[in-house]
């Protein structure tokens, strides 16, 4: 038998946590036999005095299990549960391709994601856009829809990983939402209980990023690929570039949009397309699917390119109550902004620096993103057309196209826009996609 106050006392003096005191914790944060006060006073000597990789991997493991772990060996299935996750970012719509394309090349993956908070735009709200999508389906529906689609895109059911919405609520009231063996534990825990066989991790870098720096990137990179692989899944993380906008468009209904483009061939952003394949081809190399990196991207090209992953897209929709006729269609289904108009530079020159989190921030002002929990999202608004650094911007090239609601909300969005991207007489020096992979056989 523990107690709370001997366990936070414990490491309040920098010592380590038993796998066994951190289960009885855990317990009492799901289950309320511990205090607010103490799940705070827990995080805040957490915060300063950190954790081991074995106190994070038993963190991660007891949160997980705080709640139902999904089990997919009754369904029968003929491939491995993969999935990816991302840290957010801007224009980051790497979920809606990435999910279908690895779903074609034989892979099965129920990827549970979030809302947008802050500057990062939630890959759930994206699928709101699209009329009848159930992003909150029953079990069975979800079941039914990862084995007949392969990929079923979904948000946290109320029985998954309950521990960790309660520490994270009492987190966020209490300043210790920057640790790195906490942001662990809440990211992979959530992950984790989707029963995964493997998990290709993108840990943004840049302007954007959730992290500031590019040295804390890096340690919550390594951080989440020593504890998922200590936890038993088998996890990669790739360090990419978050300096400028990864689509070339940011909002809703814009990157459903985005998305279908890419799956169909009409349109696919370089910069986008690279990370996509990036974290694609790890998940079906984790995941046995293919022997290496260029047996992978070749089955994803294919898959690309013969309508298969865009037709899985359309299946998913379909299954999970959208339209049946979305790919072909998507245009009449989606949202559009009554003012779609361009937003210029004051000068002539290259687009050489570009403060990405503002550019999130002016979809949030526009109405495509909340300023809290709970706020309604117009998702119509955002921006399309988005220079990329080192573009020429002229009279002729906009800085980005604005969606808005109201002449006000252009405005407001144009200068933000203008504030955000830096012209220069030259162009920037050009930064890699991927500057980085992270696998176990590195640590």
């Amino acid at each position: 038998m523990f107690l709370a106050q001997e366990i936070i006392r414990k490491k309040r003096d920098g010592k380590a946590l038993s796998t066994a005191e951190i289960q009885f914790f855990v317990n009492g944060i799901t289950h309320n036999t511990v205090s607010e006060g103490q799940i705070a006073a827990l995080g805040m000597a957490v915060y300063f005095n950190d954790m081991n990789m074995d106190e994070r991997i038993a963190l991660t493991s007891a949160m997980r299990d705080s709640g139902t772990v999904l089990d997919w060996s009754g369904l029968s299935l003929n491939g491995p549960i993969i999935d990816k996750h991302s840290t957010g970012g801007v224009g980051d719509v790497i979920s809606l391709m990435l999910g279908p394309m690895a779903a074609a090349c034989g892979g099965y993956v129920p990827m549970i994601s979030g809302r947008g908070l802050g500057h990062t735009g939630g890959t759930l709200d994206k699928f709101d856009a699209i009329p009848g999508y159930q992003t909150e389906p029953s079990s069975e529906l979800f079941r039914k829809v990862v084995k007949e689609a392969g990929v079923a895109i979904i948000g946290q059911t109320g029985d998954l990983v309950p521990a960790d919405k309660r520490f994270y609520s009492i987190r966020d009231n209490t300043a210790t939402v920057e640790s790195i063996s906490l942001i662990t534990a809440s990211i992979l825990s959530k992950k984790l209980a989707a029963g995964l066989d493997a998990l290709a991790m993108d840990v943004k870098v840049g302007s954007g990023a959730f992290m500031p720096t590019y040295e804390a990137s890096a340690e919550l990179a390594k951080s989440i690929t020593a504890v998922a692989n200590g936890a038993g899944t088998k996890t990669t993380a790739l360090l990419t570039d978050m300096n400028q906008v990864l689509a070339s468009c940011a909002g809703n209904a814009v990157e459903v949009r985005e998305a279908i483009n890419f799956l169909t061939g009409t349109y696919r952003n370089p910069r986008l397309y690279e990370v996509t394949m990036g974290l694609c081809a790890e998940m079906l190399v984790l995941g046995g699917i293919a022997q290496n990196d260029a047996e992978a991207r070749t089955k994803l090209n294919t898959v690309l390119d013969n309508g298969k992953a865009a037709e899985i897209f359309g299946r998913m929709v379909a299954g999970l109550g959208g339209p049946t006729d979305f790919v072909e269609s998507y245009d009449k289904y989606l949202p559009h902004s009554p003012i779609v108009r361009p937003v210029y530079a004051s000068k002539q020159g290259f687009a050489h620096s570009m403060d990405t989190r503002q550019l999130g921030l002016a979809v949030v002002t526009l109405g495509g993103g909340r300023r809290k929990p709970g706020d309604a999202l117009d998702y119509s608004v955002g921006l399309t057309e988005v220079c990329a650094l080192g573009d020429e911007i002229s009279t002729d090239k906009p800085l980005a196209v604005i969606h808005a609601q109201t002449e006000q909300g252009f405005e407001e969005a144009a200068e933000a826009v203008r504030s955000a991207i830096e012209i220069g007489e030259s162009t920037p020096e050009k930064t890699p996609e991927i500057y980085q992979y992270i696998r176990a056989e590195d640590l």
